[in-house]
Formats: structure tokens, sequence, C-alpha cells
């Protein structure tokens, strides 16, 4: 008898226990109905680096793959290129494209007769080695541009891959009088071979390093996106909202807290003497065609009359081009030039610019503070290179802000208290009609695996749906990546390869939102100026136009979402 009150204390225990396991299943069951009807991905903290492409095979096996990972796959394919054979162990460099045997031939116009505004030019490129033997498969890499030099004209084309060693490029008819073809191989098959074996063998060639400082005491360690180690070795400053990871060696004295700085590490060049041949500026990389017959052809008014069949479709459509050299977007945007400081001030009078992320967007925040006067950059005594950067006009009520993006920023020096990450940021801007916030983030992702870039921008563009979503009438601008100069350690980096990549898969990720694009890549490479990471001003001035025009338009515009 003595041990039914022990009993019967077990059984009340043991109907409290099943009573919280139930109400416990039942709040996580709805909690799991809830977080999928946000269409939320979760993210997922691993105490350890988990490489980038492997993060999605990290989930439970049962857990249905988030729309971020599906959709990872979907772009990761949009990006594919040609195949290229694997270069034999007996590899020489002058077995691959070269650009002065190679040719370009300017095909007459379909159905004969002469060109018109409104036609499409058709040009077949032939590829040979240094040999002058053909090749007979596809992969090089190849621009192309038409343009009229008296005219300040140009616009880029379209380069198509046979597969076989040759290739077509094509480009649109937009305005009257002579115009000539230029192709530019930028690399050959081989050397696109070579930059895929590093990004695949070598993601993490381009390492960082961290200060780490507590009074007299410093230690500065090697940090990246993924370092081979184990928990205990590293500090993990993966962010906790955005999931972005980021991991530096622990130090040896100090706490991980008692970091200081971020910067640049350097670059660790590991290819042989025959692969890296493949990158001599001005032999085979970055080296104009010859053309086989005149380059040249004039171009007659449009026939207003002219049906066209269906041999007739014009296959190009470049987001604009140049004229007079001023930029002429075909999407139906007017773009007006601002050339006074008036003009600006009546433009951007009551607004907020918020400008986020590498160079090629703090090279706009320069541009206005030294064209318009009125703009006076505070000194908030920042790094030079990553900011942050204030610049106010307070007559007319204008602020302008600049932020670099969060790492990999190969960058020296910035403070890690200014470390911040573009999504994190929009989240605590309010928008509205007078608030504009300009994107641009591509140029420090060359060396690492595609799926950190498109994390990044999967994060961006959540925190854009967030901020049009309570703020719908904000102007968002995204600008995109250009091609830029090559030496051998720029192309084994941040070569115009990978940039083309990134540059696809932004206007991936953010199509069908309602933001716009200032397509640098176009605007760059249809100009006569030569290539750069940061173009020259004449092009600055014709994005920041497009820029300002997005923000007034005139009264005629019928802009439309990016498509």
């Amino acid at each position: 008898m003595k041990n039914k009150p022990v009993r019967m204390l077990s059984l009340t225990h043991g109907a409290i226990f099943l009573l919280l396991a139930v109400w416990v299943l039942t709040i996580l069951f709805y909690r799991k109905q809830w977080l999928e009807s946000r269409n939320e991905q979760i993210p997922v903290f691993m105490a350890a680096p988990v490489k980038p492409d492997q993060v999605k095979s990290s989930l439970p096996t049962h857990q249905h793959p988030s729309k971020e990972a599906v959709e990872l796959d979907f772009l990761k394919n949009t990006i594919n290129w040609p195949s290229t054979p694997p270069l034999p162990l007996n590899f020489s460099w002058k077995d691959s494209s070269d650009p002065r045997h190679s040719t370009f031939t300017v095909l007459p116009k379909r159905g004969g007769g002469q060109w018109h505004v409104g036609d499409e030019l058709e040009v077949v490129i032939k590829m040979y080695n240094f040999h002058g033997k053909p090749k007979k498969y596809g992969g090089d890499f190849l621009l192309a541009r038409l343009h009229s030099p008296s005219l300040q004209a140009g616009v880029a084309g379209k380069v198509v891959d046979h597969l076989n060693g040759s290739y077509s490029a094509l480009f649109p008819l937009l305005w009257e009088g002579n115009v000539q073809v230029q192709v530019i191989l930028v690399h050959s098959s081989e050397a696109v071979t070579v930059l895929q074996q590093l990004n695949r063998m070598q993601p993490y060639r381009i390492y960082f390093r961290s200060l780490f400082r507590s009074g007299s005491l410093t230690e500065t360690t090697t940090c990246n996106v993924y370092i081979n180690a184990t928990q205990e070795q590293l500090c993990n400053y993966t962010d906790l909202h955005t999931g972005e990871q980021w991991f530096c060696y622990k130090p040896k004295k100090l706490s991980c807290d008692a970091r200081v700085t971020h910067a640049m590490g350097g670059f660790r060049k590991n290819i042989k003497r025959q692969e890296e041949m493949l990158f001599q500026r001005g032999i085979n990389m970055k080296v104009s065609i010859p053309p086989s017959n005149h380059p040249n052809i004039s171009v007659l008014p449009r026939v207003e009359d002219q049906t066209r069949g269906i041999g007739d479709i014009v296959r190009t459509e470049p987001s604009g081009y140049y004229y007079g050299g001023a930029w002429r977007p075909l999407d139906g945007t007017k773009v007006h030039q601002f050339n006074s400081s008036t003009a600006v001030s009546q433009c951007l009078r009551g607004k907020v610019l918020h400008l986020f992320g590498d160079s090629t967007i703090r090279q706009w925040f320069e541009y206005l503070i030294a064209s318009f006067p009125d703009l006076k950059n505070f000194d908030l005594h920042n790094s030079k290179q990553a900011g942050p950067f204030v610049a106010l006009d307070y007559p007319n009520n204008i602020l302008v802000t600049y932020r670099c993006h969060g790492p990999p920023l190969h960058f020296a020096n910035v403070p890690v208290t200014q470390l911040r990450y573009i999504a994190n940021e929009l989240d605590h801007i309010d928008g509205g009609p007078n608030t504009v916030v300009v994107i641009g983030v591509w140029a420090h992702f060359g060396s690492l695996p595609v799926d950190v870039y498109i994390r990044r921008l999967q994060n961006i563009r959540k925190a854009v749906m967030r901020l049009l979503s309570r703020a719908p009438r904000t102007l968002v601008v995204i600008r995109t990546a250009n091609p830029k100069a090559l030496t051998v350690d720029v192309a084994l980096t941040n070569s115009d390869w990978y940039s083309i990549q990134r540059d696809k898969l932004l206007r991936a990720v953010f199509k069908g939102l309602n933001v716009h694009l200032v397509d640098a890549w176009e605007m760059v490479l249809a100009h006569h100026l030569p290539h750069d990471l940061h173009p020259k001003p004449p092009i600055i001035k014709n994005m920041i136009d497009f820029l300002q025009s997005y923000i007034c338009p005139l009264p005629t515009d019928q802009t439309r979402v990016n498509h």
C-alpha cells in the first residue's frame, strides 16, 4: 500500500509529460506550416564551415528543397558554357586560338539589295590556331560591336557559337551612315578551359586577412568564405540574418571578438607556364580579329513600307546604343542630359539616394561629387575605398550615401564595424517616392564558386522585395557588370569570362521585379573608349544621366519593368 502514492505520482508525471510532448509537437507542426506559408528558406547554420556548393546537401534528406535551392540549380544551368576539351599533357599555347590568323566576313544582305535602318547585319567568324590550322570546336570568348566613329555611334553585337570553330555575330542596324564591325577575342577556348579549372580546383585562391587586437597585442590570420578546418580552429562570423558564411582562423592568443579589420590578403597563382601563356595581352587576350573582306557598309534610311518575311526577323535585342555620344535605350526610356548643377538639383531636390556595392558604384558617388559642386561630401574620415560616404546639398534637401557590400571584399583595412551586408542595410530603409536605391555587386565574386554569388543575390532580392512591399514607390536601380582591361593576374581572378557569367546571373535573379537596370555591360562594350573596370567619365556620365532619367522621367516616358 505504501507504493501506491509513488505509483500514482509516476502516472501523474507520465501524463504531464505526455501532454507537454503533444503540446510541443503541436506548436512545431503549426510553426512548420507557418514557415512554409511564408515561402522563405530557413537559414542553415553550421558549427563548422560547409562548402558553398554543398550547403543544400546538408539539409535533412526528408526535407523538400527550398525555392532558393531549386533556383540555384536553374541559374547554374543558364550560364553553361560550350564544352571545351581538356588540355593535353604536351599542350603548347600555340595550339590555341590566334586572333591574327582568325578572320571575320561580313555577309551580304539576305535577299540582296542595299542595307537599311531596321535590317540585321550578320558576320561569320572563323577561328584558327597559331599554326594557321582551323579550330574544330567552340568555346572561344568573343565580343563584337558595330560602330560609326564619325557619328560617335555604337551598339553591342550578339555572338552565336556554332560549336565547330565558327561563330556568327549579329547586329541591328539602328542609324544611317557608314558603319564598321569590330570583333574581339577576349579568351581562347583553351584559356576558358583553364579559367573553368581554376574555379573548380582553386576557388579560394584569393584569400583575405583580419587583424585582431587587444591592447598592445595584435595577431593576423587568414579568412575566407570557406576554410577547410575544424570548428575549434576557426572563428565563425556567419551573418545570423542572411546566413552568409565567413570564417577566419582563430588567433593563438586573442579571442574571436578581438577582430578589428578586414583586408585582401593576396592571390595564389598556381598554373603551368604554358597555361599562363594563354593570357598574353596584345597576343591572345583582348585582341581584335581582322576582317577577310571590307568591314564597312553603308546604311540607308528605313524603308517605311518595307514588309519583313520570316527570314528577316531581327534576332538581336540590345538594351540600347550610342548616337552622338549619348546612350539611347531601346526600352522606351527617354534619356535626357543633365549638364549643369541646376539641372541635377532640380531633378534630385528632396531625394535620398542610397548607393550600395563595389567600387564601380563608389565611382558613381565620386562622379556626382566631382561634377556637381552643390553636393558637398561630408568627411567621415573613413577608408577611401570602403567608406561609408555621405554627401549633402542642404539648400535642395538632397542626401547621397555610399556603403560597400560585405565580404568577400578586395579592399585594404576595412574596419569590421563597417562590414555590412546589403540585404541587412535595405531592411533599415523606410523607402518611399523620394528614396532611390542603387545596387551594384559583381566585381569581387569572380574567383569564387557561383553558389556564393547566387546566394548573395537571392538575399539582396528578398530584401528588395520586402522594401518594395512596404514602400512600393521606392525606385530601385541595378548596375550590371562590365568588361575591363585584362592582365594575366586580373584574368586569372576577375576575367571578363567570370564577369559575363555574373552579369547573366544578376539579370536572371532580378528578372520580373519592379527594378530598373543600367546595362553597364553594353554601355562599355558599345562605346569607343577602351574597356575599364572603372569606365571613363563619358561613359559614367551616360550612366548617371540614365539613372537620373529614371528618377525624373519625361512626361512622355513609358518605361517598363525589368523583364
